[in-house]
């Protein structure tokens, strides 16, 4: 019997991603040893770059607005600006205005205008304050849309706020966007709707790609026609983070991950490392079963499927339930003597070696940059001291 499944050549030109991953180009063919080979603008070993989307005469704005962590923006913001740039014609420019620290290369994501809010940051409540630079923001430009990511960590929430207060037209959870309508799912997903394009859109996730064919201008602007965060007065009583042993916190909702396979022989060792970098705990199928871990810690189809920004695997080979947990995971990072193991191709970052010897290393390396810290730490003290004696005022 002739088989009839199509096999992809090995051969055929890629990309590598931002992220460092190869991707083979469909409809593409030749050789990835030729001149035909295709290298993406953040591939390290090729000088391609992506076209300029054309701009002439701008006379109009699409905004989007979003909140960073850690100075970058995730995959939904990203996608967010996507469809900005793509709905966007030859005289609109596309704005980004996000709440907090950006370190990203806004050019490659689309962006034409930046406006950065640094000391709007994502882990204090200020819903009030966003509310005003948003409105400010949209009083400066005059968008013709205003589009925001429908999630559940400000974005969704300001996104609302915004059109409840200026009376604009919103549509939410957005699956399906063009330039005449967007598309929403109603009933329960038991129906599909459809209408022409609000003032304000609010994206569901992977609602649209976020890999475009081009780059935008990437300028900044000066957002001097918005206000401080700081001079400005708050009804809420901000009462901060609270810190909590990673430990307790649900593998589910834990950002920061550590985990432990077959190839973790000293588990005290590995709970010591989790301790020290504050992260949960999470192990594969077969360390549950050998009885090293207890059943909520894994991770996989079976067990928990998690969404951490940075999750760490120690000696664990992928398997294929194992890769279906952690699917969703932003930054993955495998220490694995196999340097061909399943995990290694859905990781972003691969250590080939031994996983007992590698956790020693970081705690080691944890410890003394801690205690360099500590020490720079109390030299300043000291110093400010000595500048300052008591009953001497300052």
């Amino acid at each position: 019997m002739t088989n009839a499944i199509k096999r992809i050549d090995p051969r055929r030109p890629f990309i590598v991603t931002a992220a460092g991953l190869r991707r083979i180009t469909l409809g593409e063919t030749g050789g990835a040893n030729t001149d035909e080979v295709q290298w993406s603008a953040h591939g390290a070993h090729g000088s391609a770059t992506k076209p300029r989307r054309t701009i002439s005469d701008p006379k109009q704005m699409m905004l989007v607005a979003a909140h960073t962590d850690r100075g970058a923006l995730d995959d939904h913001a990203c996608q967010a600006i996507a469809a900005a740039a793509l709905l966007a014609d030859a005289q609109t420019e596309v704005a980004l205005l996000v709440f907090g620290e950006l370190k990203d290369d806004t050019a490659a994501l689309g962006v034409d205008k930046l406006i950065e809010l640094p000391d709007y940051d994502r882990r204090t409540f200020a819903p009030e304050s966003e509310l005003r630079a948003l409105q400010a923001c949209a009083a400066a430009l005059a968008p013709r849309h205003v589009l925001l990511p429908d999630n559940a960590s400000g974005d969704g929430d300001l996104g609302r706020r915004y059109a409840a207060s200026t009376g604009a037209s919103v549509a939410t959870h957005v699956v399906e966007i063009d330039a005449k309508q967007v598309g929403v799912y109603e009933q329960a997903r038991r129906a599909f709707a459809t209408r022409a394009l609000p003032d304000v859109i609010l994206l569901a996730p992977n609602a649209v790609e976020a890999k475009l064919p081009f780059i935008g201008a990437g300028e900044r602007l000066a957002g001097d026609f918005i206000r401080p965060a700081s001079e400005l007065a708050q009804p809420y009583r901000d009462l901060g983070v609270e810190e909590i042993n990673a430990a307790q916190v649900a593998l589910e909702e834990a950002d920061f991950i550590v985990s432990a396979g077959n190839g973790v022989s000293d588990v005290a060792s590995f709970e010591q490392l989790a301790s020290v970098f504050g992260a949960a705990i999470g192990a594969s199928r077969v360390a549950v079963d050998n009885g090293h871990f207890t059943r909520d810690k894994q991770v996989g189809a079976t067990g928990k499927t998690v969404e951490a920004s940075v999750y760490i695997a120690f000696g664990i080979s992928g398997a294929v339930q194992h890769l279906q947990g952690i699917k969703d995971c932003r930054h993955v990072i495998a220490v694995n003597l196999d340097g061909s193991a399943p995990i290694a191709k859905r990781a972003n970052l691969t250590v080939v070696g031994d996983a007992q010897a590698t956790i020693a290393a970081l705690i080691e390396q944890v410890q003394t940059a801690r205690g360099a810290s500590r020490a720079t730490s109390n030299e300043t003290r000291a110093d400010a001291r000595e500048r300052h004696p008591a009953g001497v005022a300052a």
